[in-house]
């Protein structure tokens, strides 16, 4: 139907920066439950180094242990792994589980060079590869473009820069893409603006949003994107996680509940019952309590955050 949208839960994205390290047992336990809830597109795990990401160093543990769930009735769930770099893309082939390679092309050389350390050229080099592994492994590939709708950094900027990329990722072969805005400066008209601009382009290309935002502009921003004909939108339960880039302390994740109920009031199939979201906030909220400070923190520039 054409109203229906895929809802992308990020406990990755989420619990990446958390200075309190998770155990992998309450993980698997947490994406467990989020499977059996109605949540059937994970962004679960990145392939990093725990160096840089100490709190995703479990992640083949995680995997191995959630792809011994057995999996309820309908369709198999999507379970994204991040990479940053062709190592990443080896660990993540080799866990059972992940059926989904998620990389973060960035438009901005200056982040891209201090959150991968790359070129341009070589960043495009690692997505032709990622193409080509993960198509011949048989699993798919979604690509980020990071700071896709404006940068701090006063590089240039535009549709037009955004609209090349996505025809250059079309001819790589790539059919899923996401649009973050990465440091949540995006207004709902840039939002709807930037989507419009660019989603006639790719035919056949799925566009989605990642987007971060102050709690109360959240719904306004995803509205837009609806509206402006977006259907695949990334979300994390009850705002965990922030956005280490921007430069106001409430711009985080936008939260998957506002998600859900803006698009409920339009009528928009989402899949996520009431009853099934106000469980999830529940024990998202049991997680905030165990292991987020009270005191946020604002992370260094490191590959930490990768959307």
């Amino acid at each position: 139907m054409a109203n229906e949208v895929t809802i992308v839960e990020c406990p990755r994205d989420a619990w990446q920066g958390l200075r309190q390290i998770i155990p992998t047992i309450e993980k698997v336990q947490y994406l467990t439950r989020l499977l059996k809830l109605g949540f059937c597109h994970i962004d679960a795990v990145s392939f990093v180094s725990p160096k840089h990401v100490p709190q995703m160093a479990d992640s083949e543990a995680v995997m191995q242990q959630l792809s011994e769930v057995k999996a309820g009735p309908g369709k198999a769930p999507e379970i994204i792994g991040i990479v940053v770099n062709a190592q990443g893309l080896e660990r993540a082939l080799a866990t059972p589980g992940v059926t989904t390679i998620g990389y973060p092309y960035s438009v901005s050389a200056y982040f891209r060079r201090a959150n991968a350390n790359m070129s341009r050229a070589e960043s495009r080099e690692l997505v032709d590869r990622l193409q080509r592994d993960t198509k011949a492994a048989g699993k798919n590939l979604v690509v980020y473009i990071s700071m896709a709708f404006g940068n701090p950094y006063d590089e240039p900027w535009g549709a037009e820069i955004i609209e090349e990329t996505l025809v250059w990722l079309k001819n790589v072969g790539v059919r899923t893409v996401s649009l973050a805005d990465t440091v949540g400066t995006a207004s709902p008209e840039d939002v709807a603006r930037l989507y419009g601009a660019v989603k006639n382009s790719v035919a056949g290309v799925e566009i989605g949003v990642h987007l971060h935002s102050r709690p109360e502009h959240a719904p306004e921003k995803v509205l837009a994107a609806y509206e402006a004909g977006c259907r695949r939108f990334d979300g994390a339960l009850t705002g965990l996680g922030g956005c280490p880039f921007a430069g106001d302390e409430l711009i985080g994740n936008i939260p998957t509940e506002a998600i859900l109920t803006t698009l409920a009031a339009r009528g928009v199939s989402t899949g996520i019952d009431t009853k099934s979201l106000a469980v999830a906030c529940a024990m998202t909220e049991e997680l905030r309590e165990k292991y987020v400070h009270v005191q946020k923190t604002i992370p260094p520039i490191t590959s930490t955050t990768v959307n």
